[in-house]
């Protein structure tokens, strides 16, 4: 019930931020317009800030004793394989259909230069640094987990976390008293998810209010084809994802998005996939994967398996080389996606991260950089659907490796029934 209406709440901020940021763009000039999204926004960043405040301690506590939990290190092995091999094909997957699609469509072409967000450019090319390949280990492995959970780098805290958890099993009874606390530690911050959780229709209330106010309706006209093929391409994915889950979930995928209803809602309108990390943990464990699956498969899938953002990546680059008539051959495009695979990963707690990536690509590929401010535009829309997507990829891939694992029991809300 208390879930059924945080949804409705959910879906009337969507609403009620709609209707006032377009009477904002409609009615206030350019100054007010800026003001007014600047201050509404503040709400979506106390609500983010919220749930970013126990990412790391969740993942941690509930990685480390996932770990400890599936019992030994063979079976750590194991199922962390399946986990990187639906990763792995899920990923690719992702960024050959982009690749396919904007070849297909060819939206680029169609891009008007006029729009360019040259600011926005600007301030992105300032960060290029943090993707670079000579980056990439440093973003990988901490210096410092203290670091790493102050700045919320996923990946990182994941890597110390799995070693933590592994040293862990190894020790056995040894380690039974801080295996103990963490899982109670565990406990406490999943009951603070739902304490957070009644922010999220202010947070969303925030976001659409700001995003209207500033772009209004109108942007439709412009990139109406560009945002059409997208959404079509995410479709697509969506269709290939939830196919080859049904294969494997058969009449479960039904009960699967049902339950992640509200996540995908919130990844929306927030664009954060990030923002429903915590509530998906407990979403997936009540639709009956084992809590060690979820503990260990899901912060793994929030570094490697963000199968909306791979796509967009290639789709948006290859448009970016379309609108400058920059001819790529097969080879240097299969090339890229090679490269966006690598540099991709563990960018989910990174602001406009796909964005960052794409204009590091562009200028290794001797693509001008400053064609990013061609999209920059209606980023934030192509943004909700790259987050939701996110979600699905993220939840299919902890379902089925419970499944492959013989850990998927009832539906919770089945068993009550």
């Amino acid at each position: 019930m208390k879930n059924n209406q945080l949804t409705l709440w959910i879906f009337i901020a969507m609403f009620a931020g709609m209707g006032l940021g377009y009477y904002v763009h409609e009615n206030y000039p350019a100054d007010t317009i800026k003001t007014f999204s600047v201050n509404i926004n503040l709400l979506t960043t106390i609500f983010l800030r919220l749930v970013q405040m126990i990412i790391a301690p969740l993942v941690f506590c509930t990685l480390v004793v996932g770990i400890t939990k599936l019992g030994d290190l063979k079976t750590v092995g194991r199922v962390g394989g399946k986990a990187l091999l639906w990763f792995i094909s899920a990923s690719l997957m992702s960024l050959l259909l982009g690749l396919f699609l904007v070849n297909l469509f060819q939206p680029g072409k169609g891009i008007d230069f006029s729009l360019g967000d040259t600011t926005g450019a600007q301030e992105l090319a300032g960060k290029t640094q943090e993707f670079s390949l000579s980056k990439f280990v440093e973003h990988v492995f901490p210096k410092s987990i203290i670091e790493a959970m102050a700045t919320n780098e996923i990946l990182q805290i994941v890597v110390f976390s799995i070693f933590f958890g592994v040293a862990a099993t190894a020790l056995h009874n040894y380690a039974k008293p801080v295996i103990k606390a963490l899982e109670a530690a565990s406990h406490i911050i999943f009951k603070m998810v739902g304490y957070v959780m009644a922010f999220a229709p202010l947070g969303v209330f925030g976001a659409i209010a700001a995003s209207v106010a500033k772009i209004g309706f109108s942007i439709f006209n412009f990139y109406g084809p560009y945002l059409l093929y997208f959404i079509i391409g995410i479709a697509l994915l969506w269709v290939l994802l939830i196919g080859v889950g049904f294969l494997i979930l058969r009449h479960r995928i039904k009960g699967l998005l049902k339950r992640i209803a509200q996540p995908l809602i919130i990844a929306f309108s927030t664009t954060s996939s990030e923002a429903v990390f915590p509530k998906l943990t407990e979403e997936l464990e009540r639709f009956g994967c084992k809590d060690k699956i979820v503990a260990f498969v899901l912060p793994l899938g929030y570094s490697f398996n963000l199968d909306g953002s791979m796509m967009y990546m290639t789709f948006a680059s290859i448009a970016i080389a379309q609108a400058y008539g920059i001819h790529m051959d097969l080879g240097t495009q299969l090339t890229m996606l090679l490269v966006l695979m690598l540099t991709s990963k563990g960018i989910a707690g990174v602001p406009r991260a796909s964005l960052v990536v794409i204009l590091a690509t562009c200028s290794m590929f001797n693509i001008p950089p400053e064609g990013i401010a061609l999209i920059l535009p209606i980023d934030h829309i192509c943004d909700m659907f790259r987050s939701m997507t996110n979600v699905v990829g993220n939840a299919l891939a902890t379902s089925v490796v419970s499944k492959w694992e013989g850990a998927l029991t009832h539906d919770h809300a089945e068993q009550i029934a």
